[in-house]
């Protein structure tokens, strides 16, 4: 019987990652430069952290980490991708930028005022983010934020579906399964933000921005 050789979406996601990095940074460093309402609840965001620390996890080139920091929120990024990581320390070399994975983050318990999770959630299998969830609940301080970021579903019926995103498969989803999935870890939501899609977006998939609080 031959061996079963199990998928590794972190893996494929990091390495996708690495070989796109140049020119995802070149797409999205001044991208909230044309989003005021992604600066908005960035900005709301940062008003709830107040002057706790905040893990910009899935950084990327680091962009928002730095408009976080511009807001005075003592902000540092992780990201899996090495290549991304070495390019938001060449970009804003006065920030902290690691390697890391969000489902084993090196931080301590109860440290974080803040986690941000833009978009970096959707490369994981369903089943695997529960288990991801929990460290996000694990590094808040009690009445610490979570802003989470993805892409709906519009079908409730499929609260999660699989879609060929440009860098690595990725996963869209139903927000209030999501937002059922954060609760039974003890992240209680606070607001959302849906936005449709640009006119340029293939995909024509909305966008959640999901607000909750630790308990």
């Amino acid at each position: 019987m031959p061996d079963v050789v199990e998928f590794d979406a972190f893996g494929v996601a990091r390495d996708a990652y690495d070989e796109a990095a140049s020119a995802y940074a070149d797409l999205f460093r001044d991208s909230l430069r044309e989003s005021p309402l992604d600066r908005a609840i960035l900005g709301a965001f940062a008003e709830f952290v107040g002057v706790g620390r905040v893990a910009d996890l899935g950084c990327g080139p680091g962009h928002v980490t730095a408009y976080l920091d511009g807001l005075g929120v003592e902000a540092f990024g992780v990201d899996a991708s090495p290549v991304m990581v070495g390019l938001a320390r060449e970009a804003y070399p006065g920030l902290r930028f690691e390697v890391g994975s969000m489902a084993a983050l090196d931080i301590a318990d109860g440290v974080l005022g803040g986690v941000l999770s833009r978009w970096s959630i959707i490369h994981t299998p369903p089943p695997d983010v529960p288990a991801i969830v929990g460290e996000f609940h694990r590094v808040l301080v009690p009445g610490g934020h979570l802003l989470m970021c993805f892409s709906a579903t519009d079908d409730a019926s499929h609260p999660t579906q699989i879609y060929d995103h440009a860098v690595a498969p990725a996963y869209r989803w139903w927000p209030d399964h999501l937002t059922a999935l954060l609760r039974e870890c003890g992240l209680a939501e606070v607001a959302r933000m849906v936005s449709e899609p640009a006119p340029t977006d293939k995909r024509q998939f909305k966008g959640v921005q999901l607000l909750a609080r630790k308990g």
